[in-house]
């Protein structure tokens, strides 16, 4: 039997029991219950409009939008609009305006026990801004695409997020596709710029990116910069269009002003697994998005002020994507 066979026998085997985790009746009671859950939905249902107006106030909005929902010819309509808004402003900068700056933002645990990098808000503003406007001097502006190959490391989050402050569209690949899933996901979305790393440490083991893109880059002409993040530190082949990320950011301004999106702008395009057929490109629009998503997190997961919000999921996938970032 292959250790492969071994570890997935052990799995099925389970034996051991794990108390759930003991929950105090205080913080029990700080969530919803059933009942006021049943209202909520009673509420959403017969006045659509109504409730997620009052959902969007929530939200810090550039310019109020004009209506909540427009009916059109397409499923599902328009939404909030006339209203413009920016999700980086919402993520980032609302928190730093409101005096919280200092606080904790991020906590990233890496694969090798003891590796940890934390950013404040003010931290993290800074660096999004930064790689915002070194995308800026590559000409990139709103509407254009770029794909994003990362590990899960702290520069996944931000380049996601310096994206949606100057209105470029990403499109994020799970790290563990193969190059190949790249390369299609790129030429479907005609993307400008790959975010990469030299290499992936996962379990002990470092597994290659750079080798895999050197394979592909000349399959994708659209791609005009290679952004490579130095994750492993070992030598590795590089293309003629690589830029390591250290230099891509080195002597740029630190603030980059937001670009004012519509609400209906792309926000992002992530694509399906492929496992039935072609990856599709589904496409998430700006204020819905980010309302829902927000909303969800607060009454789904009951998050408080001041927690520390932990999620396993992975960014390349949309929960991971929605419940870190």
């Amino acid at each position: 039997m292959s250790e492969k066979d071994k570890k997935m026998e052990s799995v099925l085997t389970e034996t051991r029991i794990f108390d759930p985790m003991v929950v105090s009746p205080d913080y029990a009671k700080t969530g919803m219950s059933m009942d006021e859950y049943k209202k909520l939905y009673k509420q959403s249902i017969e006045d659509m409009e109504g409730f997620w107006g009052e959902q969007a106030k929530s939200l810090d909005w550039v310019k109020p939008y004009d209506k909540v929902w427009e009916k059109t010819d397409m499923f599902p309509g328009k939404w909030f609009v006339g209203g413009k808004l920016n999700v980086a402003y919402n993520c980032i900068d609302r928190h730093v305006k409101a005096g919280n700056g200092d606080r904790t933002a991020i906590i990233w645990e890496a694969d090798e026990p003891g590796q940890v990098r934390t950013f404040t808000y003010n931290e993290l503003l800074k660096e999004v801004s930064m790689v915002a406007n070194a995308m800026r001097s590559k000409g990139l502006k709103k509407g254009d695409r770029v794909t994003i190959w990362l590990p899960m490391i702290p520069e996944l989050a931000i380049v996601m997020l310096a994206c949606a402050r100057i209105g470029v569209i990403h499109s994020i690949v799970f790290g563990g596709f193969s190059k190949e899933a790249v390369k299609d996901r790129i030429e479907d979305s005609d993307s400008r710029l790959l975010f990469t790393s030299d290499e992936t440490l996962r379990g002990g083991k470092t597994y290659p990116k750079m080798a895999d893109v050197l394979q592909i880059i000349d399959k994708v002409p659209t791609i005009e910069h290679v952004i490579v993040v130095k994750r492993s530190g070992n030598e590795v082949p590089h293309t003629d269009k690589d830029i390591w990320y250290h230099d891509f950011i080195d002597g740029v301004s630190e603030e980059c002003e937001p670009e004012q999106m519509d609400s209906e702008d792309t926000l992002f395009i992530l694509y399906t697994s492929g496992t039935t057929g072609k990856p599709k490109g589904v496409n998430h629009t700006t204020a819905g998005y980010i309302l829902y998503t927000s909303f969800t997190h607060r009454v789904v997961f009951n998050y408080k002020e001041g927690e520390v919000w932990y999620c396993t999921a992975d960014i390349g996938w949309i929960t991971g994507h929605s419940y870190i970032i």
